[in-house]
């Protein structure tokens, strides 16, 4: 039996980059075609978009951004021209944002996530993902039905009757977040219930600590994680090498310093940004919110895409500092119009009663006057005075943090 869902999880690293970039223009004019991308993108030729630095030069479009673009222009802000009767479900999500279906096999491209926690034709699958109106339940269900797996809708909470359903059917697996499987590993401890069946489980949705994976190991469950959103569908998953998760194929996924849509240095933590080739719905570095790193080499798996070390964190690190709302956007500015600035971190803490704001920086030189030109754009694009602080290169830590609040809480 085949350890890969298909061939394009081995092809060579070259190849699959060739075959995205070739695949991009097309989808870049049929974006272009739509009233919401032609005002956010501008004008531009898309064949001229052929590798990566050149599509980083396109500006990105912030999920944070979407549910006030989609009321102005509902209901997808203009980022797609075709037709509401073209798509399989459509769907809204908290925000609220609006997301459409395509109408394809695995249509969120999440099947070789499943493939690699182990599922296989003829498994029986418990999906306690919610069903109503968000995509998460339909993502799963499609997924594991692409497969070949029977699916127990169940969606979540109800305890006592999945537990009924456990006992009736027999699932070999579970799909649901990693809270709700120990939810239901402990009711079925109360109420003596046998659910040993399930021996593989696919989670999202929740963070997975490592306490929390123990616990399930030791019940016999082997669980892998899988980070997918509900515009996206699949960006990665876990494989059994547990070495990191695999990029999603057909997904040109970049990592960028928060708050601009500049790519960072591999290892660095910044926000993912995903563009995907579907061109009856297109999305063009669409940037998620999330925090992550790539890792170096390949996955022991044998697959040959790049890896991401997993969630770590929310890139939207806005803060009120003194009734004023300041954004990792306005520190990016900051070191844009300092060329000696290599990082920058601003430091919010309280002094008193009173909020305090400290620039950390980075820097390759420090030329005179240096500290006073800085504190002078800090005031100028935040209308906040604040301190700056000059440090060696390397002295902040790789975390992808651009604004950290360090006030108490309370």
């Amino acid at each position: 039996m085949s350890e890969h869902y298909d061939d394009l999880e081995t092809r060579s690293p070259p190849a699959r980059e060739a075959a995205l970039f070739s695949r991009l223009p097309a989808v870049l004019a049929a974006a272009l075609a739509t009233p919401g991308y032609r005002a956010h993108l501008g004008e531009f030729d898309p064949a001229s978009i052929g590798d990566r630095a050149a599509l980083a030069r396109l500006p990105v479009l912030r999920k944070a951004d979407l549910p006030e673009l989609q009321r102005a222009a509902p209901p997808f802000g203009g980022f797609t021209s075709a037709p509401l009767g073209s798509f399989g479900r459509l769907f809204t999500s908290p925000g609220p944002i609006f997301e459409p279906e395509g109408t394809g096999i695995d249509a969120w491209g999440t099947a070789r996530g499943l493939f690699a926690a182990g599922f296989r034709k003829g498994d029986i699958v418990l999906n306690t993902f919610g069903y109503h109106l968000t995509p998460g339940g339909f993502i799963m269900d499609s997924a594991a039905r692409a497969i070949g797996c029977a699916v127990i809708p169940a969606g979540p909470g109800n305890t006592e009757q999945q537990l009924e359903v456990i006992s009736a059917y027999k699932p070999s697996a579970y799909l649901g977040t990693p809270d709700f499987l120990k939810i239901l590993i402990e009711a079925a401890d109360a109420r003596g219930a046998d659910i040993s069946c399930i021996r593989r489980a696919v989670v999202s949705g929740a963070a997975f600590p490592p306490s929390l994976q123990d616990w399930v190991r030791a019940r016999g469950i082997d669980a892998y994680q899988l980070y997918a959103t509900a515009d996206l569908g699949l960006i990665a998953y876990e494989t059994a090498a547990r070495d990191g998760m695999v990029l999603n194929e057909n997904l040109i996924v970049e990592i960028v310093r928060p708050g601009t849509g500049d790519p960072v240095a591999e290892g660095e933590v910044g926000e993912i940004v995903v563009t995907n080739l579907d061109p009856h719905h297109p999305q063009i570095r669409l940037a998620v919110g999330d925090l992550t790193a790539i890792l170096p080499g390949a996955s022991a798996s044998g697959r040959s895409n790049a890896r991401i070390k997993g969630w770590m964190g929310r890139a939207d690190q806005t803060a009120k500092i003194k009734g004023m709302f300041v954004r990792p956007e306005q520190v990016a500015e900051i070191a844009r119009r300092h060329a000696e600035i290599a990082k920058l971190r601003l430091v919010v803490g309280r002094a008193g009663e009173v909020d305090t704001m400290t620039l950390k920086a980075e820097i390759y030189a420090e030329p005179k006057g240096f500290i006073d030109a800085v504190s002078s754009t800090l005031q100028q694009i935040t209308k906040l005075k604040g301190t700056v602080e000059v440090l060696p290169l390397g002295a902040l830590p790789n975390d992808g943090k651009v604004i950290a609040d360090e006030r108490p809480v309370g």
